[in-house]
């Protein structure tokens, strides 16, 4: 009997201890950015986040959260109404709701835009670390990182590789490209391509630096343009090795513009393939 009562006292403590434990970390969570939704998701929270963007659609259980406002525009009285926990902004978010928010005692977390696929694990794990799931996230980093270098190792394997030079579209009035500042030049980087605008000071750029540069390859990012009709006006400089060879190709924004690890390395794949075709028969 005695015994008995020292083990249910000892479940009891340790019951306290995980509930003490676990109050440290978030319940009510509302996201600003589809980036933090879907790796929230990913971490196995998807049920204690309590608002969203409307631009926060993956994975499709996100499309039906309250949605509190854009990227770049929000309700702070929405998100005050829901009570969260905290906060979770980016660089897009619209820094007077944020200032209010934390003015009224609202805990605000603003993650920085990542430069490259190191600073957007950082993040990851990061986030992980917020809502107490640090081991899932180092697990998850881990599976990205083995795909990458899976494809890395692949294509430096192919006989004579070639770097083929790429151009990346993500703006057509003006012509939008990206640059080494952005980690959206890590996925030509780490798929074995050459970002002839890497070296660029602003992403605007000119068609003609593009003819000049003679790119082996284009790929145009549907954000807020139409990829079609894109591909048309480059179809028309014949001169390019892009178009010679029929590589200019379309690829979704969210792929491109909002990836977790995971999705980083299944688009660092994609591009892969698109930049070295033998690489795509091996596959």
């Amino acid at each position: 009997m005695i015994y008995a009562i020292r083990l249910f006292l000892l479940l009891c403590i340790l019951l306290l201890s995980y509930s003490s434990a676990s109050a440290d970390y978030p319940k009510r969570i509302v996201s600003l950015g589809p980036f933090i939704t879907e790796s929230l998701y990913l971490l196995g929270v998807g049920e204690n986040i309590i608002g969203v963007t409307t631009y926060c659609i993956r994975p499709p259980d996100a499309k039906g959260k309250e949605k509190v406002g854009t990227v770049t525009m929000v309700s702070t009285e929405k998100i005050i109404s829901l009570k969260p926990d905290i906060v979770l902004a980016t660089p897009l978010s619209d820094k007077r709701a944020v200032e209010g928010l934390r003015r009224l005692g609202i805990k605000v977390i603003r993650f920085p835009l990542p430069k490259n696929f190191t600073e957007l694990s950082g993040h990851f794990m990061k986030l992980g670390k917020i809502v107490g799931r640090q081991k899932q996230a180092r697990e998850i980093l881990k599976k990205a990182q083995k795909r990458i270098d899976a494809v890395q190792s692949q294509i430096s394997g192919l006989q004579k590789p070639q770097k083929p030079k790429v151009f990346i579209q993500v703006g057509a009035r003006p012509l939008f490209t990206i640059t080494r500042e952005s980690f959206v030049n890590d996925f030509i980087k780490l798929a074995g391509g050459i970002n002839i605008a890497a070296d660029a000071n602003i992403g605007i750029y000119s068609r003609e630096k593009v003819i000049k540069q003679n790119p082996d390859v284009i790929i145009i990012v549907i954000m807020g343009i139409v990829g079609e009709d894109e591909k048309k006006v480059w179809q028309k400089y014949k001169t390019i090795n892009a178009v010679k060879n029929n590589r200019i190709y379309i690829i979704d924004s969210y792929k491109i513009g909002s990836p977790t690890p995971l999705t980083f390395a299944e688009t660092v794949e994609e591009i892969a393939e698109l930049l070295h075709p033998k690489y795509r028969e091996q596959r």
